[in-house]
């Protein structure tokens, strides 16, 4: 027997309507009053709400949320009415605010079995769990990091508690107190699921190696992570966590005073005695180098890079501590063997390096241990506990039960087919299984079982009070997603002031961003719904997830690589489907992505929706009680990585004899994993190989040394095979290097595209050909491309790649192609033009921007390790541009914060042509050159239109405060060259 809530209909409820009513007010009633109510409110009558514009702190209206936004709207004309009257009651939204019809979203029903006594009659937003109760620092000491054990500084431990880390988990201390751990002499590799705090236990020793610094105050630190975003919020939180800190309270701090003179003490001078967090990632502005930081929080490439160059200037000895984050990502066989690189090489220095590897995915942890020879650890421990559940054709299963879900399915098909019409479809065995369902919808837009669950649950999340996190397969998914959930939730005049204040300061950051503000975001935003996706620019991104973090926004749809790319929790996780992009998603990607919700300090628990469509039963029912995959090398899989790994060592000389080599090796996880025959066979193979590309040389000694091309290669960060066609790239470059037009450079800092990944528009491509000037022409002549081959593509024709030359040329092809994107946005078009105008998202666009900064890096380091001294400095002198997007005479202008490209040239049309000039203006004299430098907005209401000028005069203050540091720097230049 199932129960619905029908308008004006006397219905048998659960007290789950009421409990949800009561947790969004933050009212609970003790268990037994609970029970008590549940006896004596059976039944009663209920009127439909929906519709009514109310306060949000209303308790009529939080009435109305909480009996499934609108359950009582179940005909389509009632749904049609209740669309019309919310349509006319909007009011208190800008002008620019563009709004589709208005949604009900389906009522979700409780069945028996979540009435009876298992289910209590309550939903997973009431229900706690009994598990033991933490034991505080009262009870034990050592859960405070003021504990002398740990041997923090006073000030450490206060930023900790300022961030909200008053104590720590048991099992954070037990981790802690390891065998050597605290004092840096063993290695640690541990594992922690999502939302346990296993960052804490890395942070705590890293920052205890570099303030230690085993008495060198010039101990450094790495922390390595595996995504821009990860790198970039890191790098946020750790400097909050150091701030304040000198060296010079570090001195013997908790030590006694024994100690305190065993303990070398090093004078504090001005300019190092605070702590340095610098980020470096690709397209980063900052360049790598060693002595400007305390703490480096890197991507794998940028780790591996530092970690050659130190080990190549002898200055490795300062590194004290390596955090190797997501570390089950060695096995990723992209970029993760990286991470077995820099981590053999610090195994072979024979060194005090503190390795330091976490994951929540991990299973074989014994390998790693044995790899890294040190402590392991393992918990599963979750201060927020997760509810797992399965929907199926608007059912919802809990997630415990699926494994006789099939059985149960496969025999209810098979009665379905035998049934007569009138029989219901719902049988007896299946209500045993399921334990809510969501009512199928009236509306067009709704048809799609699995669209209607993800409005239906996201609905009522966010009117309970709750996040809400969506993950979806694709970008076009996210941004549908997100609008359809948006006319489900009640309107921005419905919002409460506040929250309504801070939405319309959100779409006014937005709007005031270079890219302009994304349609469909403007849809959206207004509802608190907003979409995370590659396609948006970092900028955006940013914006999405403080507002989303911050409650400002209740639910975000994004892609499957938010679950690792950035940590945003959520009280209720919803997956459109297993998938990322066609292929179903892995065991460790959906752990990552269930481990989501729960959010600490805010939620009793976590709750996980994976919707699931009929193909896919089987599959998902499989994955959702697969075990995690075990770890392994990726270094034999593919000739190419055990190549590189053997040039690195060979080129900053770590390793250059047979036997150093044979130790290298003996030191990987390869060889722990692997027989030792086949390893020691690739190795010889690939020693071969370098030796037939011209990238090592064996002496008379037999001792190996890098060639010139070797070592440039290992420079400029870039494998060995890629190297190889830069080299020859370059080559002929350097006989007829086109220097009359700017095309042949922007080729030049093109990185090499992935075929599969960069698609071609051809019509595109023979639009911007037929644009180009005579200098233009002569540099696709030079590479090969031709004209008649690009108007076969525009006709239909295929781009062969079956030999390695035709895979060249049409690399080739794409690489022009980008360098066609790159060269414009050189040239101050913005990138949303760019967009536009190549049918490529803004995001991608920025990407490629970025992504081409470091690569320009690498080719002026490869140029420079080849001896080809003109042409690194033709390259380094256009990489300004590259870095400030605008022409040449605006680079002085560029270096200033927010003035960036078209903003520049705005500028300088506007008579502020040098960096003076903009350092002696008043802020109220740049706001109206800044309202020009907007991308075109829709026309605002008058208030708005004030908080938008008053944001931009706070970007007008910040512009000229930067503009007076660098013309400061400027005058002391002249000064001392005077």
């Amino acid at each position: 027997m199932t129960h619905n809530v029908n308008a004006n209909h006397t219905t048998k409820v659960g007290i789950w309507h009421t409990t949800t009513v009561q947790s969004a007010q933050g009212r609970r009633r003790p268990l037994q009053q609970q029970q008590h109510f549940q006896q004596q409110h059976q039944t009663y009558q209920t009127t439909s709400l929906a519709g009514h514009k109310r306060s949000l702190t209303d308790s009529d209206a939080s009435v109305a949320s909480a009996v499934s936004a609108g359950a009582s709207a179940s005909s389509g004309h009632q749904n049609e009415a209740v669309n019309k009257r919310q349509a006319s009651s909007r009011h208190g939204q800008s002008v620019g605010t563009k709004e589709l019809p208005r949604l009900v979203a389906s009522p979700i029903v409780l069945t028996d079995d979540d009435l009876g006594s298992g289910g209590g009659g309550m939903s997973e937003y009431t229900q706690r769990k009994a598990f033991p109760s933490t034991p505080t620092s009262t009870i034990d000491p050592l859960l405070s990091l003021s504990h002398p054990r740990y041997e923090l500084p006073a000030k450490l431990v206060a930023n900790f508690a300022g961030l909200g880390i008053k104590t720590i988990y048991p099992w954070q201390k037990q981790c802690l107190l390891g065998p050597g751990l605290l004092t840096g002499e063993k290695n640690l590799v541990y594992s922690a699921p999502t939302g346990g705090g296993k960052s804490l236990v890395a942070d705590v020793l890293m920052l205890k190696r570099v303030l230690d610094g085993g008495g060198s105050r010039d101990a450094k630190a790495l922390l390595v992570l595996p995504y821009v975003a990860l790198v970039q919020e890191k790098v946020r939180w750790l400097r909050n966590v150091v701030a304040g800190i000198s060296r010079e309270e570090l001195v013997g701090s908790g030590l006694d005073e024994k100690q305190k003179q065993q303990k070398q003490l090093w004078v504090p001078r001005a300019d190092k005695d605070t702590i340095r967090v610098v980020g470096f990632f690709g397209g980063s502005k900052v360049k790598a180098s060693w002595n400007d930081f305390d703490i480096g929080v890197c991507t794998i490439e940028k780790a591996n890079s530092l970690i050659n160059a130190a080990i190549d200037d002898c200055s490795i000895s300062k590194l004290k501590a390596v955090v190797l984050d997501e570390c089950h990502m060695i096995d990723d066989g992209y970029r993760g063997y990286l991470l077995e690189l820099l981590a053999t090489k610090l195994l072979c220095l024979g060194q005090e390096i503190q390795i330091v590897g976490m994951s929540a995915t991990l299973t074989n942890i014994r390998l790693l241990k044995d790899w890294l020879r040190g402590h392991s650890y393992e918990t599963h421990y979750r201060p927020v506990p997760i509810e797992e559940h399965l929907v199926y054709e608007g059912k919802v299963y809990p997630a415990g039960t699926t494994a006789s879900i099939l059985k149960t399915l496969t025999q209810l098909d098979s009665n379905s087919k035998n049934r007569q019409p009138h029989q219901s479809v719902v049988g007896p065995r299946e209500a045993q299984r399921h334990v809510r369902y969501i009512k199928s919808s009236e509306y067009k837009v709704l048809q799609d079982p699995v669209t209607n669950v993800i409005v239906s649950l996201a609905n009522e999340t966010v009117r309970a009070g709750y996040g809400v996190l969506v993950f979806s397969s694709s970008r076009a998914g996210c941004e549908s997603d997100a609008v359809l959930i948006s006319r489900a939730l009640p309107p921005l005049a419905e919002a409460d002031p506040v929250v309504r204040e801070k939405r319309l300061d959100l779409l006014g950051e937005l709007r005031s961003l270079s890219t302009g503000l994304d349609p469909k975001l403007e849809i959206t935003i207004p509802a608190g719904v907003a979409f995370h996706h590659a396609g948006l620019t970092t900028e955006e991104r940013e914006l999405v997830a403080s507002a989303y973090d911050a409650g400002v926004l209740k639910v975000c749809v994004a892609t499957c690589s938010l679950a690792a790319g950035i940590n945003l929790p959520a009280r209720r996780v919803i997956l459109h489907n297993a998938r990322m992009g066609r292929d179903l998603v892995g065991p460790a990607m959906l752990r990552q992505m269930r481990g989501r919700a729960g959010r600490k300090g805010k939620d009793e628990v976590g709750e996980t929706y994976l919707c699931c469509r009929k193909s896919d039963l089987e599959a998902v029912v499989d994955l959702m009680h697969a075990e995690l995959p075990q770890i392994s090398s990726c270094l034999i899989s593919d000739k190419r990585r055990i190549r590189r790994a053997l040039l690195e060592v060979i080129a900053i000389r770590l390793a250059t004899s047979r036997e150093s080599l044979d130790d290298y090796i003996s030191r990987t996880m390869l060889y722990l994993s692997e027989e030792p025959l086949s390893v020691q066979q690739t190795v010889e193979e690939s020693l071969v190989e370098l030796q037939n590309m011209e990238f090592i040389t064996m002496d008379q000694y037999h001792n190996f040394e890098a060639t010139k091309l070797g070592r440039a290669i290992v420079a400029a960060s870039i494998d060995p095979e890629d190297g190889i066609f830069i080299h020859a790239e370059l080559q002929s470059a350097l006989k007829a290097f086109v220097l009359d037009g700017e095309m042949h450079v922007l080729y030049t800092f093109t990185p090499i595209p992935d075929l599969n990944t960069v698609s071609i528009n051809w019509r595109i491509f023979w639009n911007e050909m037929e644009q180009l000037d005579e200098s233009g022409l002569r540099v696709m002549k030079f590479l090969g491309l031709e004209p008649v081959q690009v108007n076969k593509m525009l006709h239909g024709g295929t781009l062969k790649e079956t030999t390695p030359e035709e895979k060249e040329t049409a690399r080739r092809y794409h690489r022009f192609y980008l360098a066609l994107q790159l060269r414009d946005l050189c040239n101050e078009v913005p990138i949303h033009r760019v967009a536009q105008k190549y049918d490529t998202p803004r995001g991608m666009v920025q990407n490629l921007a970025q992504t081409c900064q470091g690569f320009a890096a690498g080719m002026i380091k490869f140029c420079e390790s080849m001896g080809w001294g003109a042409m690194a400095a033709a390259l380094d002198h256009f990489s300004d541009r590259l870095k400030a997007g605008a022409r040449s005479d605006l680079l002085a202008l560029a270096k200033i914060t927010f003035v960036k490209s078209r903003t520049a040239r705005i500028f300088w049309d506007n008579g502020f042509k040098t960096v003076a000039a903009v350092a002696n203006a008043e802020p109220q004299e740049l706001l109206p050159i800044l309202m020009q430098a907007q991308p075109n907005k829709v026309r605002l209401e008058a208030r708005d239109e004030q908080k938008y000028k008053d944001k931009l005069l706070a970007k007008a203050k910040v512009i000229c405060d930067s503009a007076n540091r660098l013309w400061q720097l400027e005058l002391r230049a002249e000064y001392e060259e005077e």
